[in-house]
């Protein structure tokens, strides 16, 4: 177990870090080194909570990737807040800065996570030890998760889902739902309440391998993909016309992001996959979403296509149960920061899962979604710090979520 340092006393030096602790998720390739994974972010987290006594799980999702869960329990409370952060970042290829170095310069804070999302997480973590250490005594109880595997297939905060649904027991500190479910993400401290979710599937195509030199021999298996992404691409400007977009979070769309096939120049291809986002509104359901596309390209080609299962079906979140919610998160904004609005965005989040899982659910946290992912990534401190306040605001206001 990593002991938390002592230097992190403010909120500033909690995320400078958790950014100088690499938690890349290797986004499915095989690679393997010390900035990979987010076991040491792990064993930094369950010494910083035993820090200041907090009670807290290490859960296994997979090997080497861990959830962590954290829970104060407010004397007479019967409400509980979830408020969750993702433990991994993107991979730092091309970045024009040091990664897992923070620099502190001109009121902002730069590294890999600075932004998305290790600053939310930061900010969540001072709350909950201030919260524990103060002990306000309009709290709510409040479980603090950290989950693994964001950035990729979403295997940390499926598993904290079923620990309230399917797998009651595999957590002592989340047996039983929360009542409402807050996930840090970079808004610019507005609150999300709707966003898109996101099917993402393989479509294969098969020809008959031959020699290039007589290629009439053979069938070639990129030039059916040609004409399967072609009829793609005609589906996806029809899709603003089928699906009537949501009013906060925008329409449907359809997206081709790799394409790969073939094993030489010289050989006439006998196989051709592409990946394929489609990313859903409110509202949409996933087994529809493929199946519509599947009979727009049957009827529309002389040739078989296989889809394969997705690999990730990420439902979208819906404004339908979390107005109370939102409207509750925004007064503690406006004693902070001034007014702000409740708004709907493209991308997605962990709030979906929770709100599938029968918790309305907001998303809220410091920054801006254009820093994400970037080459440069940074977070405004005011933003970091006004969050915090914010954090521990919701929780230690409990009868004002219910």
């Amino acid at each position: 177990m990593a002991a938390a340092p002592a230097a992190a006393e403010t909120v500033v030096d909690i995320l400078s870090t958790l950014i100088s602790i690499p938690s890349v998720n290797p986004m499915g390739q095989n690679v393997d080194g010390p900035i990979y994974f987010e076991g040491r972010v792990s064993d930094w987290l369950v010494g910083f909570l035993g820090s200041f006594g907090a009670e807290y799980e290490r859960i296994e999702v997979s090997p080497g990737r861990d959830n962590i869960v954290a829970r104060f329990d407010a004397p007479g409370s019967d409400f509980t807040v979830l408020m969750d952060a993702h433990q991994d970042t993107v991979p730092v290829d091309s970045m024009t800065i040091n990664p897992f170095e923070p620099q502190i310069q001109n009121g902002r804070i730069t590294g890999r996570g600075a932004c998305d999302v290790k600053g939310g997480m930061a900010a969540m973590l001072f709350a909950f030890r201030r919260l524990c250490q103060e002990q306000p005594p309009a709290a709510a109880n409040v479980v603090l998760s950290c989950t693994c595997d964001e950035e990729s297939t979403t295997t940390g905060i499926t598993d904290l889902v079923r620990y309230w649904t399917t797998d009651r027991g595999k957590s002592k500190l989340l047996a039983t739902p929360p009542d409402v479910a807050v996930i840090a993400e970079p808004t610019l401290l507005d609150v999300v309440v709707a966003h898109r979710g996101v099917t993402r599937f393989k479509i294969h195509t098969a020809g008959r391998a031959c020699h290039s030199s007589d290629p009439a021999q053979g069938v070639n298996a990129i030039y059916r993909m040609a004409r399967v992404v072609s009829v793609l691409e005609e589906y996806a400007l029809l899709l603003p016309r089928t699906v009537n977009p949501h009013p906060l979070c925008g329409g449907a769309t359809l997206s081709i992001g790799r394409i790969y096939g073939g094993a030489s120049v010289n050989i006439v291809p006998d196989e051709c996959a592409i990946e394929v986002d489609r990313r859903v509104i409110p509202g949409e359901k996933h087994d529809q979403v493929k199946e519509d596309i599947q009979r727009y390209l049957t009827e529309r080609l002389d040739f078989d296509v296989e889809f394969e299962p997705p690999w990730i079906e990420s439902p979208a979140l819906t404004d339908a149960d979390n107005q109370q919610l939102a409207e509750s998160v925004l007064s503690c904004v406006a004693r902070v920061d001034g007014d702000h609005s409740a708004i709907g965005v493209p991308y997605g989040t962990h709030a979906s899962r929770t709100c599938a899982g029968g918790v309305p659910s907001i998303v809220f946290g410091p920054g801006s979604i254009d820093q994400a992912h970037t080459k440069d990534e940074f977070l405004e401190i005011d933003q970091l710090e006004k969050a915090a306040e914010v954090y521990f605001q919701v929780c230690s206001a409990a009868r004002s979520l219910q």
